[in-house]
């Protein structure tokens, strides 16, 4: 397993609902392994297994689901 960290920033989350969305959807994808929010930064953190997901299907998942990213970053974790 190779394991990697994309951060993107999301414009317009408004609140739990908005919250417990992308928190459900994305943990849904294959190879997703967690999900985190900082609702202050409006970011959300995607750590994932790179043998089953690529970052810019994160980044397209969000934006099928109506959220505009403003800025992303992705980081691989060397083990």
């Amino acid at each position: 397993m190779s394991k990697a960290s994309a951060y993107f920033i999301v414009n317009e989350i408004n609140g739990k609902k908005d919250i417990k969305r992308i928190k459900s959807d994305l943990d849904k994808l294959r190879g997703v392994i967690s999900v985190s929010m900082n609702t202050m930064r409006n970011s959300v953190a995607v750590d994932f297994d790179t043998t089953g997901i690529r970052k810019h299907q994160l980044f397209d998942e969000l934006d099928k689901m109506g959220y505009d990213v403003s800025e992303s970053r992705y980081e691989v974790h060397i083990m």
